[in-house]
């Protein structure tokens, strides 16, 4: 591991060498590039200089407990007991940044909701997710862009599909993907009886041109007039746009525009996305469990969690968590949740490279 941090130290030093050259000042792209890589290298080799320099610091007080003066050497062993315990947790800091990134997790998310077993319930549990991850993402300071929607009569949700854009998102958001299961009395309900209802999240990294090859003749494309709320634009003018992608049989539709050219724009973004994500999770599926360091399958048909509302509880089933802050969970506040996702994933990524 050590050998390997001191060849990233290497390289974050030719970095430096580099970005101070007239030539890379003189190329904003190559300075842009480089300016990139090294800050990403940045934390993981400040926590590399900081464990050598203690390393050296514990060597050194490990000599003063050499000397004669007895003051002289209380202060080492009070210096040595500092550094021995943060040490190991340094060295646990670099094995967690030494781990394989995923490629797509800088990416832009497209995120899919739709209202599954519960009727109107589940279609207003639908519309609850979405204002959740929207208010999330004000806090993180991301923009939320609604690609298609469609509203139930109660004022919820159907299915929505909202493009989520900022700094590594996908690495945010990627864990949400499953069944989303909700546990509380139902405004409709007149007898006041707990109701349970559930909502499908689908999380897919917004897919580039040089990710997923779509030919032309793959694709049947159908327009036609849109419907719902619209006024005289809607009876006139055949903007809603339907892409079939005939390999794979993905269906997209897309109506929320006025101009087809934006809807089938639209579309294309959010079938390439589907594609791309079903490609990952067919790889993923060829992966032995132990190997895929994955907390869960990303499967909408996987329960993921349970929002229970008397209660005040929100449960993640796949860690084991059960947090008490549901009304600030459902207002954006889900870094706790989301943090202790992301610190599972790393375990199990450890663990299965320690066993490799």
């Amino acid at each position: 591991m050590f050998a390997k941090l001191e060849s990233l130290d290497q390289k974050y030093r030719e970095l430096e060498g580099h970005l101070a050259s007239p030539e890379v000042l003189g190329d904003q792209e190559q300075y842009r590039r480089l300016a990139k890589a090294h800050a990403d290298l940045r934390p993981t080799v400040e926590l590399y200089r900081e464990h050598r320099n203690l390393a050296g610091e514990l060597e050194e007080n490990r000599q003063l407990l050499l000397e004669d003066d007895q003051d002289l050497r209380t202060l080492a062993q009070e210096e040595i007991h500092r550094i021995e315990a943060r040490l190991p947790e340094i060295e646990q800091e670099l094995k967690v940044a030494l781990l394989p990134t995923d490629p797509l997790d800088e990416r832009n998310t497209i995120l899919e909701i739709r209202a599954g077993t519960g009727g109107e319930e589940a279609s207003l549990f639908a519309g609850d997710l979405l204002r959740m991850y929207t208010r999330y993402a004000e806090l993180q300071g991301w923009k939320v862009e609604h690609m298609s929607e469609s509203v139930s009569e109660a004022g919820g949700y159907k299915e929505v599909v909202c493009l989520v854009s900022g700094n590594r998102v996908y690495s945010r958001l990627k864990f949400e993907a499953g069944t989303h299961r909700v546990q509380r009395v139902p405004v409709t309900e007149a007898q006041g009886r707990l109701h349970t209802s559930a909502a499908t999240v689908a999380v897919m990294p917004e897919a580039l041109d040089v990710d997923v090859d779509i030919r032309p003749e793959d694709l049947r494309i159908d327009v036609y007039r849109a419907s719902g709320a619209g006024g005289q634009h809607v009876n006139k003018t055949e903007s809603a746009v339907r892409i079939t992608h005939i390999p794979t049989g993905t269906v997209v539709a897309c109506q929320d525009e006025r101009s087809q050219h934006k809807n089938k724009a639209r579309a294309m973004k959010v079938l390439a996305s589907r594609i791309l994500a079903a490609e990952r999770e067919r790889q993923n599926a060829e992966m032995s469990a132990d190997r895929r360091a994955q907390v869960g399958s990303g499967d909408r048909s996987e329960r993921i969690r349970t929002y229970n509302f008397p209660q005040g509880r929100c449960t993640d089933h796949r860690i084991g968590l059960t947090l008490y802050t549901l009304d600030r969970i459902m207002e954006g506040e889900m870094g706790p949740l989301l943090d202790a996702l992301s610190t599972a994933a790393q375990t199990e990524a450890l663990k299965a490279q320690a066993e490799a």
